[in-house]
């Protein structure tokens, strides 16, 4: 079983600590950011960054449908990480300053792929697929950060 990776990244014109609470804000701003790729979000336990548990399908594919319920933890300044109870998907959200009034936020999933054929097909196709999935939340992230 090898490890499968994605990460984006994107450059936002506004403060890193408005846009990190925009991120931690899972009982308000976090669902409006979604793309269409997530349904059934709900927040079970807080809601504000650390001790936040939340649920949410990703439709990574037509096919491929993960439910996800993800405790989330802040670990140093500026960086939210989501461990997925189901799975043993990882995500950390990482969000820093990028000049005066500006922020650089880099997201990347880790997750134990499968073996075999079905397992090169994970590594080669799933990482891009993730990323544009993130890239779409990201563009909905400054729309929101740079009003």
């Amino acid at each position: 079983m090898a490890q499968v990776e994605a990460t984006t990244e994107r450059v936002i014109a506004a403060d890193a600590e408005a846009v990190f609470d925009a991120l931690a804000d899972y009982s308000g701003t976090r669902q409006k950011l979604l793309p269409e790729h997530f349904s059934e979000y709900e927040v079970r336990e807080g809601g504000d960054g650390e001790g936040t548990l939340v649920h949410w399908k990703l439709q990574a594919t037509s096919k491929r449908v993960r439910d996800c319920l993800l405790e989330v933890t802040e670990p140093t300044d500026g960086e939210l990480v989501e461990k997925d109870r189901n799975s043993s998907m990882v995500t950390t959200w990482r969000v820093t300053p990028a000049g005066e009034v500006a922020s650089r936020v880099v997201v990347t999933s880790v997750w134990n792929g499968a073996g075999g054929i079905g397992g090169f097909f994970e590594r080669t196709f799933a990482p891009k697929g993730l990323a544009r999935i993130y890239d779409a939340e990201l563009a909905n992230l400054a729309a929101h950060a740079e009003k």
